[in-house]
């Protein structure tokens, strides 16, 4: 080991000793304190280091109980919320988007339910197109919380897609995801180019900071598309 720890060396060596079965699974491995004074390091540091293992489902943290290593060690995957522009141009493509509708409303009831709110909310509903080499590839539908993105409101969404200026403007703290397919109703199918009643991968994705809900966003993709995400 290093003289000088980071919490990355930090996290090395965990992981070794993990892998290796010095810490097999199950064991209470020493606490933040121990590890501190072995690693010469700040408890603050040895944190970290143990924080993104237990993110990654190596190890178990329970509050006055320690921390073992995972019985049952799960992966999990990292889902970014990309610029739909960028990865449009990263695959060489020219990109454009274009703004359907626009308005401010309150949201339904599945909306409410959504983004946990128990009150009727002003919100900024939104339908856009994006496009790559003037091909449609998604088609989305999105609900703004203006309580967290009033400066929306002044926004030239024709210019901006809303997607990538969440992005830039409004980081989040948590959010969900829900996968699936669907099968493009006649709308859908014609501003996908796509077939009535074809099948289309689906995401929905909702975000919040703090207890404060950003947006919530449903994206069909034109067929062919492809997902792929770290683990």
């Amino acid at each position: 080991m290093p003289t000088t720890h980071s919490w990355q060396s930090i996290r090395h060596e965990v992981l070794r000793r993990i892998s290796e079965r010095i810490w097999p699974p199950g064991a209470l491995i020493p606490s933040e304190h121990e590890l501190a004074r072995e690693f010469g390091c700040a408890r603050a540091t040895v944190n970290r280091a143990l924080r993104e293992l237990a993110d990654g489902g190596l190890l178990d943290r329970r509050r006055k109980a320690g921390t073992r290593v995972a019985v049952a060690p799960v992966r999990k995957a990292k889902l970014d919320i990309n610029v739909i522009r960028f990865d449009v141009e990263r695959r060489g493509a020219v990109y454009r988007h274009s703004l359907i509708e626009r308005r401010r409303t309150s949201p339904t009831e599945p909306v409410r339910s959504r983004l946990k709110l128990d009150h009727a909310a002003d919100m900024l509903y939104l339908r856009a197109l994006h496009l790559a080499d003037e091909h449609p590839c998604i088609y989305e539908e999105r609900w703004v919380h203006l309580a967290a993105a009033l400066e929306m409101l002044e926004v030239d969404l024709d210019t901006i897609s809303a997607n990538e200026w969440l992005v830039r403007n409004l980081p989040f703290s948590s959010g969900d995801i829900a996968l699936s397919a669907a099968n493009a109703n006649a709308r859908e199918a014609a501003l996908l180019e796509t077939a009535e009643g074809q099948a289309l991968f689906v995401v929905e994705r909702t975000t919040w900071q703090g207890e404060c809900p950003i947006t919530s966003v449903r994206m069909l993709h034109a067929p062919g598309f492809r997902m792929r995400m770290t683990l």
